[in-house]
């Protein structure tokens, strides 16, 4: 322990030291996330082996114990923040979310009430605003700081349903759900499972389903004949960004028949929203402004640490009637809403300042190059790997998904297995119309062309490996 490490404040004693030998872990990991093998090289077993089963009888001095931490836990770790990462839509943190969230685990603040912790509420207000107007969204709209897109989702729905029963003199927040009207909850064929996962949270229920179209977009004129069997108060979910294709759903015209129908209208955009803030692709998010409610991710196009979803409500009053929460000894915001009106925790990290911290360090401009950076990454690799032999890239690369397939399943699956054998590059598989296909999901900041077109000549490596080992 170096000298001067301990800070006695009261009966608390700080070692320095500890922070130290955490900063030169972390850089350690930083230094090589970007070279290193992407997957982890031990299994949970081995790790919980290696790091100790048994709670000691006697503690080990703290520094120790980050020691072992940083050391043991090394092996298991997955590459995440390599630019070359696309086994999902994650995105790595940039060095200013970073460093700002370090800043929010020493600060400490439980961030639900405005009056009690004023500054990272500023610092979320700040950010929210900033969102709103990047994205082209209602700014008087509620954004609300969640922990991902279900989070996200839920919050947004609890306020769809609440809203639309009360529409129809049905008061959810007295009477519960049992015995009140059923609400028409409708999606597309091929939404998000976290769509299905935040209805079940809520008592929605299994949703209705309408047709898509070959790139996953929801077919307009399916949802209005789908609205047009029946009445009473409905919900309907949209998507900005197919999970496969990155394609983005019809907005205008699904917001206006759906509206027509008296529906609620939420755009389920967890990576694709963020399309909006650049001048190069906001076409294709055209026509979202006029839903109801909207979510999406920081953590993943802006590159944000996990987690970081959020959550964004036209209409204030909705979202805080369905998630407020009252009691005596909390010191409430008179005026405007308090951070824990907006999403489903009362007590929460300041999962907004990051958030801020990166879109003050971009600013606009910044925001639109990296989101036009990351789609025209997916546009290299897309057509690097078309020129590959056997490679079929089978969706329209409107944005940052490519999804592509080799002649048969066995052979698709064999190359994602291999890729991850390899270490350079991760895709992973998944099921796309019918097909194994192997998925790049281009979400990390650091993925420019360079890295796009390394990651075109790894899978060419790896393909030609395929091949002599089978010939």
């Amino acid at each position: 322990m170096r000298a001067g490490a301990l800070r006695r404040v009261g009966a608390m004693t700080y070692d320095e030291s500890l922070l130290d030998v955490a900063h030169r872990s972390a850089a350690d990991w930083l230094r090589g996330v970007a070279e290193r093998p992407i997957p982890p090289r031990a299994d949970v077993d081995e790790l919980a082996d290696s790091l100790g089963r048994d709670l000691p009888e006697r503690g080990e001095p703290a520094p120790e114990v980050v020691a072992r931490l940083a050391e043991r836990a090394e092996p298991g770790l997955i590459a995440i923040g390599s630019p070359r990462f696309y086994g999902w839509v994650i995105g790595g943190t940039q060095p200013v979310a970073l460093a700002a969230d370090w800043l929010v685990s020493a600060w400490d603040q439980n961030a639900g009430l405005r009056k009690i912790t004023p500054a990272v509420a500023a610092l979320e207000e700040i950010a929210g605003a900033w969102l709103l107007d990047l994205l082209g969204l209602p700014a008087g709209a509620d954004v609300g700081f969640a922990t991902g897109a279900t989070t996200a989702q839920t919050a947004c729905l609890a306020a769809a349903r609440d809203e639309v029963l009360r529409r129809v003199g049905w008061d959810a927040l007295q009477e519960g759900l049992a015995g009140g009207p059923r609400i028409r909850w409708i999606v597309g064929e091929e939404r998000h499972g976290t769509m299905d996962l935040a209805a079940r949270y809520l008592g929605l229920g299994a949703p209705t389903a309408v047709a898509c179209d070959d790139q996953g977009r929801l077919c307009a004129d399916a949802l209005e004949a789908e609205l047009a069997r029946g009445d009473g108060p409905a919900i309907v979910a949209l998507q900005a960004g197919n999970i496969h294709s990155g394609a983005f759903d019809p907005f205008a015209d699904a917001c206006r028949i759906a509206h027509e129908a008296g529906a609620w209208v939420h755009v389920d955009g967890a990576f694709g929203l963020w399309a909006a803030a650049s001048p190069r692709l906001a076409h294709l998010t055209a026509g979202m402004a006029a839903a109801d409610s909207w979510s999406t991710d920081a953590h993943k196009t802006l590159s944000v640490p996990y987690d970081c979803g959020i959550a964004i409500v036209r209409d204030p009053a909705a979202m805080r009637r369905a998630l407020s929460m009252h009691a005596s000894y909390l010191q409430a915001t008179e005026v405007g809403a308090d951070p824990h009106e907006k999403v489903l925790e009362l007590s929460r990290r300041a999962r907004g300042v990051p958030t801020w911290a990166v879109l003050r360090h971009l600013g606009r401009s910044g925001v639109a190059d990296l989101v036009d950076r990351l789609a025209g990454s997916a546009r290299i690799i897309a057509d690097g790997l078309a020129r590959l032999p056997g490679v079929e890239v089978l969706n329209d690369v409107v944005f940052t998904q490519v999804c592509i397939a080799l002649p048969d399943d066995a052979a698709t699956e064999a190359l994602s297995s291999a890729l991850w054998a390899d270490g350079e590059v991760l895709a992973m598989t998944s099921r796309w119309r019918g097909r194994a296909v192997v998925r790049f999901s281009v979400s990390n900041w650091g993925t420019d062309a360079a890295q796009a077109r390394r990651t075109v000549d790894a899978v060419a490596r790896v393909l030609a490996g395929l091949s002599a080992a089978s010939g």
